[in-house]
C-alpha cells in the first residue's frame, strides 16, 4: 500500500486518493466551508504494482450467473433482536444484505454486527469506514471479519459528522477508502467500494472507478442518481477509464416523508424529485413507493455493465421492522419469488 504519498493539503479527511464522496453540488467541501481542495488539480493515480484482487465471494459468483439483490441492512442501534428479525426478513430473499455505518447512528462494533447477522441467518457485506478508526483497528476489524467468513467488504472513507452530531468527538481519517480497500484485499477479503456519479468532480468520477480498482476492488456500489440513463453513462464511461469490474446500483427504496427527505439530504446522492413527489402524494404511498422502486431497479438492471441493485434506504419511516419489510417487498418482486 502506498504509505509514503502525502495527504492532500487542506483536505480535512486527510485523503491521498481523493476526493470523497460527499462533495457538494457547488463543489463545497463536505466538512469545511471551502471547496474541495481535488477539484483543481489531477487526481492521484494508482502506482504500481495494482494489488491482486480476486477473493471469493458468493454475491460475486451469483452476480456472474444473473442480477443480484444486496439490500441495506437497517437495524435498531446495539439491539441484537433487531438484528436478528430484520435479518430473518429480508435473508430469504437477498443474495446478500449490507451493514452500513452512519455517522450520527453508532452501533456495535462491524465484527460483532457480523457475528450477529451470521448467527440469524443472513450472508453479510460489512461497511468499514475510516472515519474512527486509525489504521491499526482498521486492521484489526479486517482481520476479525475475515475470521467471521463475512462475504466481502464495502471499504469507503466514510461521512463527516455535522455541526452538532457528538460534538468533542475526534474524526480519525487515519486511511481513505481506496487505501483500506488495499488493506482488505491483502487480509483475503472480497472488496467492494463505493462511487457517486454525480458529485463534483463529476467529469473524473468514472476515472476513479479505474483507481479504486488497481486498489483491490472487485465491485463498485454506485450512489442514487436521477436516471438509468445516467448509470450507463457513467458506466461507459468508468469503462472507458479503464475499469473492468462490475457494478451494483442504488435503488431510493421510500415510502413516506422521512424515508424519502433522508435519501434527498445525503451529500452525493441525487434522486428523481418529481418521482418523490408522486409517490408522498400517492393516495396509497407505501404501494407507490415500492412499485417505485422495482421499476426503478428493473431498468438499472438493463444497464449493460450493472450486475445488481442496491435497495438502499430506510424504507420506512415506521421503524426499522416496517422498513425491513417494505424492502422485502420490493426484492421479492425482483426475484419473482412468492
Amino acid at each position: 500500500m502506498p504509505d509514503l504519498l502525502p495527504p492532500r493539503l487542506g483536505c480535512p479527511k486527510r485523503m491521498v486518493f481523493g476526493p470523497c464522496g460527499g462533495v457538494r453540488g457547488d463543489g463545497r467541501c463536505e466538512v469545511a466551508e471551502h471547496h474541495c481542495v481535488f477539484l483543481d488539480a489531477p487526481l492521484p493515480a494508482w502506482p504500481e504494482p495494482p494489488v491482486a484482487a480476486g477473493a471469493a465471494s458468493a454475491l460475486l459468483a451469483a452476480a456472474a450467473r444473473g442480477p443480484v439483490v444486496l439490500t441495506d441492512l437497517s437495524t435498531a442501534p446495539y439491539d441484537a433482536d433487531s438484528v436478528r428479525r430484520v435479518v430473518e426478513v429480508l435473508a430469504p430473499v437477498s443474495d446478500a444484505l449490507l451493514a452500513g455505518e452512519h455517522a450520527n447512528r453508532p452501533d456495535v462494533p462491524p465484527t460483532m454486527m457480523a457475528a450477529r447477522v451470521h448467527d440469524a441467518g443472513g450472508r453479510l457485506w460489512t461497511t468499514l469506514a475510516c472515519r474512527d478508526r486509525n489504521r491499526v483497528v482498521l486492521e484489526q476489524e479486517l482481520a476479525g471479519l475475515a475470521s467471521l467468513g463475512v462475504d466481502g467488504v464495502l471499504c469507503v472513507t466514510g461521512d463527516a459528522r455535522g455541526p452538532g452530531v457528538r460534538p468533542g468527538v475526534s474524526q480519525v481519517f487515519d486511511l481513505d477508502g481506496p487505501r483500506l480497500a488495499a488493506l482488505a484485499a491483502a487480509t483475503g477479503l472480497a472488496v467492494a467500494v463505493p462511487e457517486s456519479p454525480e458529485a463534483p468532480p463529476v467529469a473524473a468520477r468514472p476515472a476513479r472507478v479505474a483507481v479504486k480498482q488497481r486498489a483491490g476492488a472487485q465491485l463498485c456500489v454506485l450512489n442514487h442518481v436521477r436516471t438509468p440513463a445516467r448509470v450507463a453513462e457513467f458506466v461507459d464511461a468508468a469503462r472507458a477509464a479503464g475499469a473492468t469490474l462490475p457494478f451494483v446500483a442504488g435503488v431510493a427504496v421510500y415510502t413516506d416523508e422521512r424515508s424519502a427527505r433522508v435519501l434527498q439530504r445525503f451529500p452525493g446522492l441525487q434522486l428523481d424529485d418529481d418521482r418523490v413527489e408522486q409517490v408522498l402524494a400517492a393516495p396509497d404511498p407505501r404501494a407507490a413507493g415500492i412499485a417505485a422502486a422495482v421499476e426503478e431497479a428493473r431498468a438499472l438492471l438493463a444497464v449493460d455493465g450493472v450486475v445488481g441493485v442496491n435497495l438502499s434506504g430506510l424504507g420506512s419511516g415506521r421503524g426499522e421492522d416496517d422498513g425491513a419489510r417494505v424492502k422485502a417487498a420490493v426484492a421479492t418482486e425482483l426475484r419473482g419469488t412468492a
